[in-house]
């Protein structure tokens, strides 16, 4: 017997909806290719699971982000053409799209929901971010109205990405009727990232009384990589569906939507360790970046060091021992268990291993610099030299044979600028660049979890340049642990020197640590790219002036 004012359920059945989440990697300006991706998805997902309704990421017709080609004249005829295709396509399920589109002489970053071959509703994103690496207002227009359609006979809501994190949007969508809220994202990989979004949705989730459909994109994208890590949040905040980061593919979704839509939950997926979350996304910013690209191979100097024995470890991992060249560039202070290191990871892992001296080079070089130098004491000119000369080598047999070099410094040695300009800098793009030291020693224990490539040796010695007699990192640094540190507080957190010091590090410490990360500023905007990882790495995130004249202190 049905509660008083209800009515039973024998005389209104319960609708089902099937959602699936396309959860891809889309290659940025290529509508074509994308759109045909679309199409290809939309077939898979009706011919494999039946959907009702597909839901890809923002902007997937155009790639996330387009930057300066939403500047190009022609993209609204390209965006129009792959919008006709789409209509021609005749899917069998409602697909819901990202693409940019211009209204009014505006131009928006729209969702648009396709169903029986007709542009059935089109949403603008309401609160385009201006923030970290997100430039959106250089380029697009806030959308005004929440956007609630009918899909399959069921109230959707429709936002894009960061609507879901200011207060206005899904509360509308929930206040106009939606029962269910489709969010297409392009969020980036950082490190925690997936927790935040996760308790982000179950507080939204929770206060409107809606579930929510979250599809993130995949994939690099020059410095930035996309995690996917798509959910679904039913009414009352509870996770029901979470799909593995870094995995590609189409997730199913069954809703039984009466009052409610209330998703059917699936098991939970394991929950990653930050050091296998932070390798899977170098691996895929390394495979991403160097395919996207056309580089048939990667080229790296391998120096029986612990960075470029975990640039080596990802690279190897992202593209294959047969697309990976692992060079050794010995000098005379070189030591011999960095020679059998090197060679014994390249042996282990079945990468091309060669190894070319520098010090024939070296010897003509200091013979042509005899007369300009005379009188003068060797310094760090002679050791950049060597470094230089590395660089020399590596970029030759890039140019010779198409590979890409990549780069192996770290974030703690760029911010303080303990790398050479035209040495170990020259390259195309740098692995490590947004990872500190720390976290590097921790991603190869994990690595070697795995399988164990990088000998233990490797691991435990004290880093070292090995471009002078004994010499070790922490001769002219702090220890990695109190540089790490100092270095979150005043890079990703942007902690004043005073305020450092208030937390309990030395005073000459903090000074001589932010010195170094203000002085090097130009050599950072000469480095190459690389995987970002954290909430705020050198590239996109921070951009400070060259020539300033702040001064150390509050």
């Amino acid at each position: 017997m049905s509660a008083p004012g209800k009515v039973s359920e024998a005389s209104t059945p319960v609708k089902k909806l099937r959602v699936v989440m396309a959860q891809l990697d889309f290659l940025v300006g290529d509508i074509p290719g994308n759109t045909e991706r679309v199409i290809q998805a939309a077939r898979d997902a009706w011919q494999e699971h039946q959907a009702d309704i597909v839901v890809f990421p923002e902007l997937c017709i155009t790639g996330y982000p387009p930057e300066d080609l939403l500047l190009r004249p022609s993209l609204g005829i390209r965006v129009s053409d792959a919008l006709e295709q789409l209509k021609q396509a005749k899917l069998e399920p409602a697909i819901v799209i990202g693409a940019p589109v211009r209204s009014g002489g505006l131009l928006y970053n729209a969702a648009l929901v396709i169903e029986d071959g007709e542009m059935v509703g089109q949403y603008f994103k309401r609160c385009p971010p201006n923030y970290q690496v997100f430039d959106e207002k250089r380029y697009f227009a806030e959308g005004q109205n929440a956007k609630v359609l009918e899909i399959k006979g069921v109230p959707v809501g429709i936002t894009v990405c960061e609507d879901i994190w200011a207060d206005g949007p899904v509360e509308d969508a929930a206040a106009a009727g939606a029962q269910l809220i489709l969010n297409l994202n392009a969020s980036p990989y950082d490190i925690d990232k997936q927790a935040r979004r996760k308790a982000l949705l179950e507080r939204k989730a929770a206060n409107n009384n809606v579930s929510i459909v979250y599809v993130n994109l995949l994939g690099g994208q020059d410095e930035l990589v996309f995690d996917g890590g798509s959910m679904v949040v039913d009414h009352s905040g509870t996770l029901a569906v979470e799909v593995p980061q870094f995995k590609e593919g189409l997730f199913p979704v069954e809703f039984l939507c009466e009052h409610h839509c209330q998703p059917v939950s699936q098991l939970p997926c394991p929950e990653p360790s930050l050091e296998a979350n932070v390798y899977n996304a170098l691996v895929t910013g390394v495979r991403d970046y160097v395919n996207k690209n056309g580089f048939k191979s990667v080229v790296l100097g391998l120096s029986g060091g612990i960075d470029s024995a975990l640039t080596l470890a990802v690279a190897a991992d992202a593209l294959g021992k047969e697309r990976v060249r692992a060079v050794m560039m010995p000098f005379r202070y070189t030591s011999s268990a960095s020679l059998e290191d090197a060679e014994a990871q390249a042996t282990a892992m079945g990468v091309q291993y060669d190894v070319f001296s520098i010090e024939p080079m070296y010897d003509v070089f200091m013979k042509t610099l005899e007369a300009p130098f005379e009188g003068t004491r060797p310094d760090t000119t002679e050791e950049n030299l060597q470094a230089r000369l590395r660089g020399v080598l590596l970029m030759s047999l890039s140019n010779k044979f198409g590979s890409l070099v990549l780069t192996t410094g770290n974030k703690s040695e760029l911010a303080v600028g303990y790398s050479t300009l035209y040495g170990d800098m020259a390259g195309g793009f740098d692995v490590l660049k947004d990872v500190p030291k720390t976290l590097v020693f921790r991603l190869s224990r994990y690595r070697n979890s795995l399988s164990p490539v990088i000998p233990e040796r490797v691991i435990t010695r004290p880093p070292s340049a090995e471009l002078a007699p004994d010499q070790k990192d922490e001769d002219s640094l702090p220890g990695y642990d109190t540089l790490d540190a100092i270095l979150n507080l005043y890079v990703e957190r942007d902690y004043s020197a005073e305020a450092i010091v208030a937390e309990g590090y030395e005073r000459a410490d903090v000074e001589r640590v932010i010195r170094l990360v203000d002085i090097n500023e130009y050599k950072r905007r000469q480095a190459p790219i690389g995987v970002r990882i954290t909430e705020r790495g050198f590239g996109k995130d921070r951009r400070y002036p060259i020539t300033n004249g702040w001064k150390i202190g509050k």
